[in-house]
């Protein structure tokens, strides 16, 4: 997610606006810049990778003295990370400058507006349109902010965006939807940023935009208004969190943060998604149709998290597209002399897209003349680079080393390539698609609720806190989210966990279970009558022999109540989507438990945020 600092005030912006990105590093990034008022123009310098680089340029080239600037730190996402794409991006006149975080989704329409009144672009970015609609606005009328707002009320997406005028010098202007953006308050001079580690070093007094809103910042003033002009209310507030937590927001943990940065991961995978005719649309679909059709098997590979992602797909993209589809271990893929050709899609799925044993099989599927698609959240990466089409996540960074919004974003990513090929294929009709798109689109809510109801979680964990063996039982979807609830646990608690299919419960698992065991089981939402049927069998059984039965079932579904010891309540939603509200509750579990023990949650032991050798 990209980093933003705007200010204006008595000191040298240039150190403020650099010093924040500083701070909005753990963000994750791949390119960096900064602009600050020099006259008539706006002063910059830009450069891909990280600060570091740029802190080069800046030493052999200096920017002038300013006390007006703003900056960015980019995770791309249209355009790779070069200098070229790196923000701030420019007028043709170099009097104005913006920074971006988000997507524009209408920017192609704009782009060959803006093109046919003459306008040439440097950039492959969406973010350079919004500088020259606002270039091209200021010539209509005089106003910058108005000028702003206008611009505003063109675009369509999700962003955040952060201006500067040369001719309005003492002035930043600010504009989010979607996106978060905050203001620093301070004496003498007022701050902008994506979240509040851009300015804690100089004030812990905050206000928070709300959606659709524009502000302006002057030393002395900070003014909110809506796209219309009209004045908006905001929320103050002052941060109570110390400089050494700024690059957490405030979370005591990486991974607290980002699972409660989930429903926005998910809102985020799933934004532009739709082209203006209500058709799919992925990201580098560079698979024409006609290969699409000609596929008659798919095969899934990942390591870890990632191939549990791969397993709830697994159902899904069988269900809606009736092709055949495996998900193998990366690690183990090419030792087995796999049989795949031209009609095999293989789909590989990595958070950072520098898997060593999942680049590895990829290599080899492509040796076979397999087509080969990669799920990732790292644009440029090494993975997505070898592949013949890319979805990308656009869940953000993630730093904790077990992953939570990256393996909900995956499981939506695999969902939209099922919903894709069906498209494609003809197995479904198109208002059969847009009635899962639309259950989608409602899941951030369910994931915000599971999150908001965690305390129920956090106690049981407590109390859990001396049991040394835990087991999870699902059918169906809900048996990827067994296994990935038992891995949480391994890797961050350090305790056996294992998860099961629960109809193999007797074929020698029920071994397993004695007094107290916790055992968590998912049941199937009440639409699936026979799975949900046979779970509740499952559960009167380990009951039966002592186990500490702890069930994840849906709203309204009271049948389990007799043979629980514990209910945790989920929403309602369609089976195939139930992982990404039922996963929820077992990560904060997890999470919990491990802090409990004295643990690191953000770095287990022996474990690696991404594994580069094989």
């Amino acid at each position: 997610m990209c980093g933003i600092v705007g200010y204006v005030g008595h000191r040298q912006a240039l150190d403020v606006v650099v010093g924040g990105l500083r701070r909005l590093e753990y963000r994750g990034y791949d390119s960096t810049g900064v602009g600050v008022l020099d006259g008539d123009r706006i002063a910059w310098a830009k450069k891909a990778g990280k600060l570091t680089n740029l802190d080069a340029v800046l030493e052999t080239a200096p920017l002038p003295a300013s006390t007006t600037g703003i900056g960015h730190t980019r995770w791309a996402t249209h355009g790779g990370p070069t200098d070229a794409n790196a923000h701030p991006h420019l007028s043709p006149d170099e009097r104005l400058a913006v920074v971006h975080n988000g997507i524009i989704e209408n920017f192609i329409a704009l782009r060959e507006e803006l093109e046919d009144a003459g306008y040439e672009f440097s950039s492959e970015t969406d973010t350079e349109v919004v500088v020259l609609l606002l270039h091209r606005e200021l010539q209509r009328q005089p106003d910058f902010v108005e000028a702003v707002r206008a611009v505003c009320r063109r675009l369509e997406g999700a962003f955040t965006l952060v201006f500067a005028d040369a001719q309005s010098p003492g002035v930043v202007v600010g504009a989010r939807r979607n996106s978060p953006l905050v203001v620093g308050r301070g004496d003498g001079e007022n701050f902008l940023g994506s979240d509040v580690a851009a300015f804690i070093d100089y004030t812990a007094e905050a206000i928070e935009l709300g959606q659709d809103q524009v502000v302006t910042i002057t030393p002395d003033s900070v003014e909110v208004t809506d796209f219309h002009g009209a004045p908006a209310e905001t929320t103050t507030y002052t941060v109570d969190w110390d400089v050494s937590a700024a690059e957490k927001g405030g979370y005591r943990w990486y991974m607290l943060k980002e699972i409660e940065e989930q429903p926005k991961a998910v809102a985020d995978t799933l934004l532009g998604r739709l082209d203006p005719d209500g058709q799919l649309q992925l990201d580098e679909m560079r698979l024409s149709d006609d290969e699409l059709r000609d596929i008659d098997k798919i095969i899934i590979i990942a390591c870890g998290t990632a191939s549990y992602a791969g397993l709830v797909a697994k159902y899904a993209i069988e269900h809606w597209t009736r092709i055949p589809c495996e998900v193998e271990l990366a690690s183990e893929f090419r030792y087995r002399d796999p049989i795949i050709d031209r009609s095999t899609l293989v789909v590989a799925i990595s958070q950072s897209g520098e898997t060593m044993d999942t680049l590895m099989a990829i290599r080899y599927a492509r040796q076979q003349r397999a087509r080969v698609l990669s799920i990732c959240n790292t644009n440029g990466s090494t993975i997505p680079r070898e592949s013949d089409a890319v979805i990308y996540t656009h869940a953000g960074p993630e730093v904790a080393v077990a992953s939570t919004k990256g393996f909900l974003s995956q499981v939506v990513a695999c969902y939209l390539l099922g919903l894709y090929l069906a498209q494609i294929k003809g197995t479904k009709y198109g208002d059969e698609i847009d009635v899962v798109i639309r259950e989608l689109q409602r899941i951030p809510e369910g994931i915000q609720r599971m999150i908001d109801e965690g305390e129920q979680v956090r106690k049981l964990a407590a109390e859990l806190v001396d049991r040394t063996s835990f087991l999870f039982l699902g059918r169906h979807v809900g048996y990827p989210v067994a296994l990935e609830g038992a891995l949480k646990l391994k890797e961050l608690a350090y305790v056996h966990a294992e998860g099961f299919a629960a109809g193999e419960l007797k074929h020698g698992p029920i071994a397993l279970v004695e007094d107290g065991l916790p055992m968590f089981v998912i049941v199937p939402p009440r639409a699936r009558d026979q799975l949900q049927e046979k779970i509740v069998s499952n559960i009167q059984e380990v009951r039966a022999r002592g186990a500490h039965t702890i069930v994840l079932v849906e709203d309204g579904d009271d049948t389990v109540l007799p043979f629980a010891d514990v209910v945790i309540r989920l929403p309602k939603v369609p089976t195939l989507l139930q992982p990404l509200v039922a996963t929820v509750p077992l990560q904060i579990f997890a999470c919990e438990l491990a802090e409990q023990l004295g643990h690191d949650v953000d770095q287990p032991r022996n474990l690696a945020k991404s594994v580069t050798v094989e």
